[in-house]
């Protein structure tokens, strides 16, 4: 069963106090998703431990529940 949006941003939300996450259903299907994350917790680490703590976030849902994520991570401005 796929993993309703909403659900994906309250795991990274509770996991990244202060994030900021925008979510695009990617092929209409609520399967295949794309998600924007800022959050504080991204500054001064590089992409690949930024995209670590969003999919430590997600709890092992990855290739599961939740079929696919596109990821795009960002410090706040």
């Amino acid at each position: 069963m796929p993993m309703k949006s909403e659900d994906i941003v309250a795991l990274i939300e509770e996991a990244l106090p202060g994030a900021v996450v925008e979510m695009r259903d990617l092929a209409g299907d609520n399967d295949h998703w794309a998600a924007k994350v800022i959050a504080p917790q991204f500054v001064g680490k590089t992409r690949v431990a930024q995209h670590k703590l969003v999919y430590d976030a997600l709890g092992g849902r990855m290739g599961g529940e939740l079929h696919a994520l596109q990821l795009t991570t960002q410090i706040p401005n």
